[in-house]
């Protein structure tokens, strides 16, 4: 496969659709140092994007807790998804928006003076964890820990909250795993590197309190979804040992979609069919 700087098509950069090969920053790109960069993924089916809009706000608003002003409006940014979907010929993609602080006067920690660029990709991709929708993931438990809200924006979709995750998933990798878990500063059982994580227990879902992590675009639509059925769903802390009663597991995000789990560290969960009706379910609506 071809590298990500050495494709055909076209990229939307600050206004303009460029050469792919042509979208290029400066070295000293202030998010390329000090990680001033937000940034969505988005899945595209069908020719549509899925929950475009809501993606775009959030955009937004991840620029304005990391005190980046995003200069576009919501309408702006998805014309420019658009833009980039038609100029590629794409109907089924994932599509990367992200937002940062360019080169300018400014090269320290501060950088108040430098402009706020933004760009947005598209290309095809395919699922996020190969196989794993049949058979279930198997993901390592982390060493590192998401931190606290008061150490970092953690309602944010921020470049720098994914440090961790890149070297965590690397270990992950390295053991023959898809992925990894991560407990939270606390000691609870958190997400995984790019997902959220949701638990069955005799019928009722239970899945982390979204008070340290983002509470992700795919989960709110499961939730929704699982409550539309009548199933009751715990939005808590959850404990690391209460995975020995879990009896099934899945992972939830744009990219993921909605993943079966079969394994985390020593923990076994059976891809049943609550997992299965909701994965299939959501393959369903997404392409609505």
């Amino acid at each position: 496969m071809t590298g990500y700087d050495d494709r055909d098509g076209k990229i939307w950069m600050d206004g303009k659709l460029v050469d792919w090969r042509s979208a290029n920053v400066h070295v000293l790109s202030h998010a390329l140092h000090y990680a001033s960069s937000v940034f969505e993924g988005e899945r595209l089916y069908n020719g549509k994007i899925f929950l475009g809009r809501k993606h775009s706000e959030r955009l937004l608003n991840s620029g304005k807790l990391l005190d980046m002003e995003i200069p576009y409006t919501a309408d702006e940014i998805d014309a420019a998804k658009q833009a980039v979907i038609d100029a590629n010929g794409l109907t089924n993609a994932y599509v990367r928006a992200v937002a940062f602080r360019g080169a300018g006067p400014d090269m320290g920690v501060s950088s108040s003076q430098n402009p706020v660029r933004m760009a947005v990709a598209a290309w095809e991709w395919g699922d996020y964890y190969g196989d794993a929708k049949m058979k279930g993931a198997k993901l390592d438990v982390a060493k590192w820990k998401r931190p606290s809200p008061e150490t970092i924006p953690t309602a944010a979709k921020a470049a720098g909250l994914y440090m961790i995750c890149t070297m965590s998933k690397h270990a992950a990798e390295a053991k023959g795993c898809s992925d990894a878990v991560f407990l939270d500063y606390r000691g609870y059982v958190a997400e995984a590197t790019g997902a959220n994580i949701f638990f069955v227990k005799d019928g009722e879902v239970h899945t982390p309190l979204p008070d340290a992590i983002l509470n992700g675009l795919t989960r709110q639509t499961v939730i929704g979804m699982l409550k539309e059925r009548g199933i009751k769903v715990h939005e808590r802390h959850i404990e690391p040992g209460e995975l020995d009663s879990m009896q099934q597991c899945w992972l939830t995000g744009s990219a993921a979609e909605v993943t079966p789990v079969g394994q985390i560290g020593d923990w076994t969960f059976e891809v049943g069919d609550l997992t299965r009706e909701i994965s299939t379910s959501y393959e369903k609506l997404v392409r609505e």
